[in-house]
């Protein structure tokens, strides 16, 4: 079982807005063609390749993807 606790892993104090981070968090969640889309299709095919060789590429390209 699991416990869910709604709180911060460390405390967040927003003092001002940031354009710029907020173009690249929207550049990150770009939709269908989006840097997180991609990476998500990315490993959920990885549960239907037949060899571990295959698997292990699409882990390694998704988890790219995901990185900025």
């Amino acid at each position: 079982m699991w416990i869910y606790e709604k709180k911060l892993e460390y405390p967040v104090k927003v003092d001002s807005c940031n354009p710029t981070l907020a173009a690249m968090i929207l550049e990150q969640f770009g939709g269908p063609d989006g840097e997180l889309s991609a990476g998500i299709r990315y490993l959920t095919q990885r549960w239907t390749m037949p060899t571990n060789q295959a698997k292990a590429i699409l882990t390694d390209i998704g988890t790219e993807e995901l990185v900025p």
